[in-house]
C-alpha cells in the first residue's frame, strides 16, 4: 500500500518547495446534466505514490464580468435575485459566455442586453478560475469606457434587473458594507481598481 504524504509541510521561504504532485485521470463519468453545468466522477491517481480517489467536477462554460464606465468614471451595476442565497445582489453586468465567443465581444453583449449602455474601448483586464478545487472554468473581466445609453434592455426569461449608476468611491464603500458581496464581482472590482491605480501613476 502506498504511503500517505505527510500530513503538513513547513512554508519555505520563496515558495521554493518541491511542488505537489499532479493527478492523472484513469475514469470519468458524467452524473448529472443541469442545464447550466454537469457534474463529472473522475476516478484520480497521484503520480507520486500512485494514490487513488474518486472525486467530482463541476463542468461549466466560461462567463465574463463587464466594468462598465461612463464617461464620468461613474460604475455601472446591476440589482438582481440570486437563488443561491436568496436575496438581491449589486454586481458589474455578465453571464455566460456563448460557446467560441471572444471575452470582449460577451462583454458587450451582456452589458447592453442587461442596461442598454455601450461604450469603447474595451479592454480585457484578467481571468480567474472561480473555484478551482471543483470548477473547471473560467470568469473574464473586461474593462468597458465611456458607456452611454445605446437601446432597450433585452432581458432573457428569467432576469429581472434594476441598473443603476455609482461614482467610485461609492462603490469601495458599498464593498466595506458588505452591499456588494458576490465573490467574483468583488474579483472583478479588484482588477479594475488595480488597472485605475497603475494608469493614474504613468
Amino acid at each position: 500500500m502506498a504511503k500517505p504524504p505527510p500530513a503538513s509541510r513547513p512554508p519555505v521561504a520563496g515558495g521554493k518547495a518541491k511542488p505537489p504532485a499532479a493527478w492523472l485521470t484513469l475514469k470519468q463519468t458524467v452524473v448529472a446534466d443541469c442545464r447550466v453545468f454537469r457534474v463529472q466522477q473522475r476516478r484520480l491517481r497521484r503520480v507520486s505514490d500512485k494514490q487513488e480517489g474518486d472525486f467530482f467536477v463541476i463542468e461549466a462554460p466560461d462567463w465574463v464580468i463587464t466594468l462598465p464606465l461612463t464617461p464620468k468614471q461613474e460604475l455601472i451595476l446591476v440589482r438582481q435575485w440570486r437563488f443561491g442565497v436568496d436575496k438581491l445582489s449589486w454586481e458589474p453586468p455578465g453571464g455566460v459566455m456563448d460557446p467560441g465567443e471572444n471575452p470582449v465581444t460577451a462583454a458587450q453583449r451582456e452589458l447592453i442586453e442587461e442596461t442598454g449602455y455601450a461604450g469603447a474601448p474595451v479592454r480585457l483586464l484578467g481571468q480567474a478560475a472561480p473555484n478551482p478545487a471543483i470548477q473547471n472554468n473560467r470568469v473574464h473581466f473586461v474593462l468597458v469606457k465611456n458607456c452611454v445609453p445605446k437601446s432597450k434592455l433585452d432581458w432573457d426569461p428569467h432576469e429581472e434587473l434594476e441598473p443603476g449608476i455609482f461614482p467610485l468611491a461609492k462603490v469601495e464603500k458599498m464593498i466595506r458594507r458588505g452591499e456588494i458581496f458576490h465573490s467574483l464581482a468583488l474579483n472583478a472590482l479588484q482588477f479594475l481598481f488595480m488597472h485605475l491605480a497603475a494608469s493614474k501613476a504613468r
